[in-house]
């Protein structure tokens, strides 16, 4: 089932103006607008090299933003460090899941809470909470984590990026590799996170999961947004179910 539309006024968390992006002398990202409000899952789609990735890496600090602006809260973010960046609650979740194999479960966790300046207390009470939302989490906390399943690679990563507090957790590709009943376990998952207040950003190439999990989406092709709309909308509209999905149902 879609998630529902939050009401218009819903504060932006995250706004880009015109933003643009690359790698050195290569730009990838052309002007990008794009907004994500609080409390709302929103979702990037878009074929392979469209430049979701790298957008996800402009919003993290991975990589300049060339020209543009990017404003969280109003607070303008287009020159900020990644560590700056975390430090205002935008987390990034990477492709890969890029965990530390030789480092237990619990202490991949932990790294997610290492910039955070609280109470032992507060980080026993999230790593509960990361337990809660993922229970196989809890039950193999002393494995390595390069033994775990692609799957469960995918739920430490996720608990990591919640050990760091968000306010925006951004996802990199959720389905990757995986199983459609880890998918689905996944999915509920963030659509718990979502209810009680997580607003996230999801880039991911299953796009009937990714339409059918958010609230409003955004569509790029070549470094270009090209499409927004609601989830449910777009999921409906037959030219993206053709673009996107391959084929047209009768």
């Amino acid at each position: 089932m879609q998630n529902g539309t939050l009401p218009v006024d819903s504060p932006l968390i995250l706004e880009l103006n015109q933003v643009r992006a690359g790698y050195g002398e290569i730009h990838v990202l052309w002007g990008i607008d794009m907004g994500v409000r609080a409390g709302e899952i929103t979702a990037l789609i878009g074929s392979n090299g469209a430049g979701k990735t790298t957008l996800m890496r402009a919003l993290s600090g991975l990589i300049p933003i060339q020209s543009g602006k990017y404003l969280s809260d109003g607070e303008d973010l287009s020159t900020a460090t990644a560590a700056r960046i975390l430090a205002h609650g935008i987390v990034h979740v990477p492709e890969g899941r890029r965990l530390f194999g030789a480092m237990s479960i619990e202490d991949n966790l932990l790294m997610g809470a290492y910039s955070r300046s609280v109470t032992r207390a507060e980080i026993a009470r999230d790593l509960d909470r990361v337990y809660t939302t993922f229970p196989k989490l809890r039950e193999r906390r002393n494995q390595a984590a390069a033994t775990l399943s692609g799957g469960e690679q995918q739920m430490c990563a996720i608990g990591r990026g919640l050990m760091s507090a968000p306010r925006l957790l951004m996802i990199d590709e959720l389905s990757l590799g995986l199983s459609p009943l880890l998918v689905e376990q996944l999915v509920a998952a963030l659509r718990t996170l979502n209810a009680e207040g997580m607003s996230i950003l999801l880039v991911e190439q299953d796009v009937t999961t990714a339409l059918d999990l958010c609230h409003s989406a955004y569509i790029m092709d070549m470094g270009r947004i090209v499409r927004t709309g609601q989830g449910a909308e777009l999921l409906a509209d037959p030219i993206i179910r053709d673009a996107y999905l391959g084929v047209l149902e009768d």
